[in-house]
């Protein structure tokens, strides 16, 4: 009999871990994976080569940053100079869009993409539009008056104003997304916050993106359970960036933040 007793003890002990394993496993939450600037990672960010790899990686979205040149074209950049990412020196605003194009920007990561251009944004949604999720940062809009107007129009040109469409528009600049809001309001807005306080997001703070926004998606370093709590409920859903690290993305699932942006979208 105590044979008997300590094997169905055994059993009960086996199956209870089983419990717990499948528990957690179920509680392993599914949050979109973002590829940042494309997989930045390991191609020269924000161009052909860089989108590419992030599809081959399985992203559910591809995140990009829009400018405008001198002769007011739309432009895939994320510097307002072309130093960085370019054999140029500049502001983008004081190139046209032909001039930019001239420029070679794959050789500052590897000599192999040599042949890498910047991206203007028609060429750009021409490509990806209605294969892949586009996340789409307007970056420093007050440095280029209309322009929320005109990343609108190109949307709307594509028929991408649904939420089928799976578009999601971001920026810093709040102003910016209540003006771009207006224009279509059927589009998804991200308010980005990068706070290098502990307190993270008030509520007073949320409660104003509550008229335009839909997303509330701040940098890793400012993560917080709390935070993510609260942004959930003041009914917001969050994309986190920039995630570098396997176990960040094991603490976001956990947390059950609707998406990840990563330079590395493998790792999500």
């Amino acid at each position: 009999m105590r044979t008997i007793a300590t094997i169905l003890f055994f059993i009960f002990l086996l199956s209870f871990r089983m419990i717990k394993v499948l528990t957690r496993n179920t509680d392993c939450h599914s949050a979109i994976k973002v590829g940042h600037r494309g997989a930045a990672g390991y191609c020269p960010e924000n161009t052909f080569a860089s989108f590419n790899k992030a599809l081959s990686l399985g992203v559910d979205y591809l995140e990009t940053d829009i400018q405008m040149t001198k002769d007011g074209k739309l432009v895939v950049i994320h510097d307002t100079t072309v130093n960085r990412t370019t054999n140029g020196k500049g502001k983008v605003r004081d190139f046209t869009l032909n001039e930019l194009q001239n420029l070679d920007a794959g050789s500052w990561f590897h000599p192999q993409f040599a042949n890498e251009k910047i991206l203007s944004f028609y060429e750009f949604l021409d490509e990806f539009a209605g294969k892949i999720g586009l996340l789409i940062e307007l970056k420093k809009p007050s440095l280029y008056p209309g322009i929320e107007e005109k990343v609108a129009n190109e949307l709307l040109k594509r028929g991408l104003t649904s939420g089928s469409a799976e578009i999601i528009v971001q920026s810093f600049d709040q102003n910016s997304l209540r003006q771009f809001h207006t224009i279509l309001p059927a589009i998804p807005l991200g308010v980005l916050v990068k706070k290098t306080t502990m307190k993270g997001l008030s509520h007073s703070e949320l409660l104003t993106f509550s008229s335009y926004a839909t997303y509330v998606n701040p940098k890793m370093t400012m993560v917080t359970k709390p935070l993510i709590r609260r942004i959930h409920q003041h009914g917001f859903k969050t994309l986190i960036w920039t995630v570098k690290k396997k176990q960040d993305v094991h603490l976001l699932k956990h947390y059950r933040v609707e998406g990840m942006i990563s330079d590395f979208p493998d790792i999500l």
